[in-house]
This record gives C-alpha cells, structure tokens and sequence, in this order.
C-alpha cells in the first residue's frame, strides 16, 4: 500500500524530468516530506487545456486532491479511504474503472513510508500486554536516486451544493495504484542490521512503480482500451529500489522536514526480524 510518501522536487524539476508543457504558477508547491491522505499533491496528467483552440493533449503538472472522490458520489467524505486502487481488480472497480480507461496519472516521489512492528512489540501483542505496538517506519525510494513515478489515476467531482463560479465547485482527486510487493533481495541487500531483506517483508503491497519508457503509454488518453491498459500493469525490473529504517518521528504527520528522510544505521524499535 501507498499511505505516505516524500515529494521535495519543485514545479521546474519535475517540468524537466516528466516533460511538461504547462503548469499554473499559481499552483505552486512547497517540498513534502511527509504526505498524508486528503492533501494537495502535484501529479502529471496528459489532457487537452481547456478553452484552447489546440485540442491535442498536453503534458500538465496539477495539483489534485489525494484521495479519489468517483464522480457519482452523493459527497467526499469516503476520499480518505480511496487513497490506493488495487492493480488487479482497477478495471472492475465501481469507483475506479472509469477513470482507469481514460484518467491516468504519474504520482512523483521521492519515496514511500511503510511500518513494521517489532518482534517484541509483536509478541507483547499477542499476549494481548500491549494494545498499540510501536512501528518502525522505512522509506523505500529509487536505488539509483531517480524520482519515483508512482502509477495513478484521477478523477473529477462536482458539489452540486455549490454555484458553478465557487472555487470549489469541483475537486479534482486522485488515487495510487498498487501491486504486490516485489519478494525480490532489495537492492544493497538487507536494510540495516535486523532489517527485511525484500519490501514483501515490509508490506505485502507497494505502489505500481512505471519506468520511463512507459510514462507516455500511461499518459496516453488515447489509451482507453482496458485489455491494452490491462497491460502497462506490470512493476519495475526487481531490485530497484531500496529501503531503510528511518526515526519514528514521521509516524506523526505535523512533523515535516528533510530530517524524516534521514536514514539511520537500525531500526529504533528493537529486532524486527
């Protein structure tokens, strides 16, 4: 699963690594190193520009509402829970396969978070001497220092409470797709002393990660057979990616900085594995 990751590029970075032809100013970002469900995130779509005289798609930067609301909700309010749409079942889900046929996006990162409880904090768990185990989260992020092109699809939603001029007359939100987590070696092997040694140790799901020969494929609105969609569902090459402990102070999402990132030598919440 996807359920917070780290962004730090800015608008003119991600332009030149994705290729984009346009992006509003006005919707400028800050660095992210602590995204959580329901904030605004930068993403790239390809779509026509509205009220162009050109029709032809255009490579965009948006920022779009994480947390996918499906057209036909009555409301918002399950968005917190559609943050991830499961690889292997997105063209059949209600509130994604529409979206997967015609709306897809990169989600850019530099990484992801993921927790694991501790073989202690496990055990006073099933002794039923401790209700809330302590985690200890990794940041699992491209070996070679790449952005991470996270696979997603987006969608709009129009609050029919609203008139059509209010600013928030219509959201625009967006969903993770995932797969299952690679039971491959990570590259550089075991992740610090005690650590997994694969991201399926970490979490049976990972984002569906997309190469760079495939971004225009997955772009592509044009695409919108799903059996040839069906097909770009495939993860990277196995040992692509890394993965590290890093503090226990992400696990709070008001805390937000560079130092999130930070990779340490162990894991701080005793043997894992």
């Amino acid at each position: 699963m996807c359920g917070r990751y780290a962004v730090s590029r800015g608008a003119e970075d991600l332009a030149g690594i994705f290729d984009v032809e346009k992006w509003d100013p006005a919707e400028s970002f800050v660095p992210d190193w602590n995204v959580a469900p329901t904030k605004t995130v930068p993403v790239i779509v390809e779509r026509a520009v509205k009220d162009a005289e050109d029709p032809r798609p255009v490579r965009q930067l948006r920022m779009l509402r994480w947390g996918l609301v499906p057209s036909w909700a009555k409301s918002p309010e399950g968005a917190a829970r559609m943050i991830n749409a499961r690889a292997e079942t997105i063209h059949e889900k209600p509130s994604f396969k529409r979206a997967f046929a015609t709306r897809r996006c990169i989600v850019p990162a530099d990484g992801y978070y993921e927790w694991v409880t501790g073989a202690a904090e496990r055990g006073l768990e099933e002794e039923g001497k401790k209700k809330r185990p302590r985690k200890q989260p990794y940041f699992v992020t491209p070996a070679d220092g790449s952005v991470m092109a996270m696979a997603g699809i987006y969608e709009f939603w129009r609050d029919r409470t609203l008139p059509d001029d209010h600013p928030m007359a219509w959201w625009a939100t967006c969903s993770v797709v995932t797969t299952e987590a690679e039971t491959t070696p990570l590259a550089g092997g075991q992740a610090g002393e005690g650590g997994p040694s694969s991201l399926a140790e970490i979490h049976p799901r990972m984002p569906l990660m997309l190469t760079p020969d495939r971004w225009g494929a997955w772009l592509d609105p044009a695409l919108t057979e799903v059996e040839e969609a069906k097909g770009l569902l495939v993860p990277p090459g196995a040992g692509s990616v890394r993965a590290y402990p890093v503090g226990t102070a992400v696990s709070n999402v008001r805390n937000n900085g560079p130092e999130l990132v930070g990779e340490l030598d162990g894991p701080e919440v005793g043997t894992l594995f």
